[in-house]
């Protein structure tokens, strides 16, 4: 395995399989937040003292790999080994994040084989466990990341306080240093005008709504990722817990508007799919935005069963092509705005032509 396994292929093999709830729930993700004991945290660290970070990791990797079958597997790569396009390939498949994509000096990351989780390395901590599942699997998510952790804990030493728990850069995140989150799609919610009133009133129970790319991002194609906001004095099963409920309500609330809109605007709801699909086969020119938004229609229309010569994990697929990272990795070189919208609409046109004649 090689770092182009990771770069070519628009879609984990986490995603091609089809988990719970997976109609409205894209994933389930479990990050957990670590330091190391000894060291200041990554915004305070000198160059060597990041750097020494990045060995530690990498030699308990290498020495003690064979302890866990999902680690034997992974594939260690440090940032300063990627181009710019490269980073960004990887923040489109949330391998990475933005933050260690663009700001870490003495980044790396440990990519599992199949995508499900990636340990990244001098980014807000020193260690970043990420854990995803497809649908609705937090649970399932909880348990790698906990063997994750436990393997880390074992080979190296976390910074704790036994009153506080474990120490992070930010304040968030001590106690458990755990975030959970889940990707949900709301288009339903969206075309009934409900939205603005289920989303605050989940601010309000403690959670957080964030866009496809976590804080500061859009929510691009009724995609939100929602998740925990504090840490500290919450155990793993009350967080995970808290969340699993109030994303079951918003299950619930999505399901009713989507049958609503199909009592009472069928022909509505069936226009604005089949009219997105159109849009998407036909079009010679298209932005990230409305591309993103033609293809939750058509999402919608494939789980309502209004589309049937189209399946999910294209849609999936290319809600990841269609960014400008993959874009320009398909392309072979960078391309201006005009030059990714004219591509992304032939890369929709020739993926949804594929899919009708297979």
């Amino acid at each position: 395995m090689s770092l182009e396994h990771f770069i070519k292929n628009a879609i984990s093999e986490w995603m091609k399989v089809k988990g719970p709830q997976s109609d409205i729930v894209f994933s389930s993700r479990i990050r957990i937040a670590r330091n190391l004991s000894g060291l200041p945290f990554p915004m305070l660290s000198t160059d060597s003292q990041s750097e020494e970070v990045v060995n530690r990791v990498e030699e308990a990797w290498k020495t003690n790999k064979q302890e866990l079958a999902d680690l034997a597997a992974a594939e260690f790569v440090r940032m300063k080994d990627l181009n710019e396009l490269e980073k960004r390939v990887l923040v489109e498949k949330h391998l990475i994040s933005p933050m260690l994509a663009e700001e870490s000096r003495n980044g790396a990351v440990l990519l599992a084989q199949d995508e499900s989780f990636s340990i990244m390395i001098n980014e807000e901590d020193h260690i970043r466990i990420q854990c995803i599942f497809p649908g609705l699997q937090l649970e399932k998510a909880w348990k790698l990341a906990d063997q994750l952790d436990e393997w880390i804990e074992k080979n190296l030493s976390y910074a704790f306080d036994d009153q506080r728990g474990y120490l992070t850069s930010c304040p968030t995140n001590v106690g458990t240093g755990i975030r959970a989150s889940v990707m949900i799609h709301l288009p339903a919610l969206a075309m009934t005008q409900q939205l603005n009133r289920i989303l605050p009133a989940i601010t309000q129970v403690g959670l957080a709504v964030r866009g496809i790319y976590g804080e500061g991002s859009e929510a691009l194609g009724h995609l939100y990722q929602v998740s925990n906001q504090v840490t500290l004095g919450q155990s793993e099963e009350e967080i995970l817990d808290k969340l699993q409920g109030v994303v079951y309500q918003m299950i619930e609330h999505e399901q009713a508007s989507r049958k609503r809109l199909q009592e009472i605007s069928s022909v509505q709801l069936e226009d604005r799919v089949f009219r997105s699909l159109g849009i998407l086969t036909h079009s010679r020119i298209i932005d990230s935005k409305e591309a993103m938004k033609r293809l939750s229609d058509v999402r919608l229309g494939v789980d309502l069963g209004l589309i049937t010569d189209v399946s999910a994990n294209v849609m999936n697929e290319l809600m990841v092509m269609t960014q400008p990272g993959f874009l320009q990795q398909y392309a072979g070189s960078r391309l201006d705005a005009e030059q990714r919208d004219i591509r992304r609409s032939k890369l929709i046109r020739e993926r949804l032509g594929l899919e009708n004649r297979s």
